[in-house]
């Protein structure tokens, strides 16, 4: 393995921004995906320089989705190390409000598009003999899930078949794959759950605080590191205190 590129999908959002940010020193590119605003990626180019290769992809679109790949390996930059984070909206909707199309949507962004980067860049990684994979799944996926979140806990479960089914398809390729299972975490992706609400899960915490970022990222960090090549196929919780 002559060198080391990690691929952060999701990476404008709090965590990518700020793993990214904790690493990139250990790798020769990072490959950042967005959609939208990429104002924070671009700030940290600015910082880190041409390792930093800022890529956009639409998720919602399939066909975007697969010509994201192809831009990649036509860059001869096929990662070796794969941080997955993207997830549809949260936001709290009762079951009979919600529309197929949110199930649709949230499955898309969150499974589909990691099951076409996987299809991409897994054959390429077998033969190289090594792979880091580490996706973000939820607590919600580790104990009972609070209510009116079904299609976003449906999608996380999704994945974290995904985690499991390829883990053990793919161990003795030297591929690690796993996910991470926080409780609710201080980012901007709360902005549309109602502040009632994440003030009550604070207080419903051992510690009286949801996680914070910098809570999350060692062990993202750790996974990805060769040191972690005896775990795969797990879903690691991180609880801030609540017993799973």
């Amino acid at each position: 393995m002559n060198e080391k590129i990690l691929l952060v999908t999701g990476a404008s959002s709090d965590i990518g921004t700020n793993l990214i940010k904790n690493i990139y020193n250990d790798y020769n590119y990072i490959i950042a995906h967005h959609v939208g605003d990429d104002s924070k990626l671009q700030e940290l180019k600015n910082e880190i320089g041409d390792k930093l290769i800022l890529l956009k992809g639409n998720f919602l679109d399939e066909e975007d989705t697969y010509k994201f790949v192809e831009e990649i390996k036509n860059m001869n930059k096929v990662p070796t190390h794969i941080v997955h984070l993207p997830a549809g909206k949260f936001e709290n909707i009762k079951f009979n409000k919600i529309t197929w199309e949110k199930f649709q949507t949230d499955i898309n962004i969150a499974l589909r598009s990691l099951v076409i980067i996987l299809n991409g860049f897994l054959p390429i990684m077998s033969k190289n003999k090594f792979g880091r994979i580490v996706v973000m799944l939820t607590s919600c996926t580790t104990n009972i899930p609070p209510k009116y979140l079904s299609s976003y806990v449906t999608s996380k479960y999704a994945l974290l078949g995904l985690v499991k089914a390829l883990s053990t398809e793919y161990a003795d390729k030297g591929i690690r794959i796993n996910g991470v299972s926080p409780t609710m975490i201080e980012t901007k992706f709360l902005q549309n759950v109602p502040e009632l609400l994440v003030q009550q899960n604070a207080m419903n915490s051992p510690t009286g605080a949801n996680l914070t970022v910098e809570e999350v990222l060692p062990l993202i960090e750790f996974l990805l590191h060769d040191s972690a090549g005896s775990i795969t196929g797990q879903n690691i919780a991180i609880t801030n205190g609540n017993i799973m």
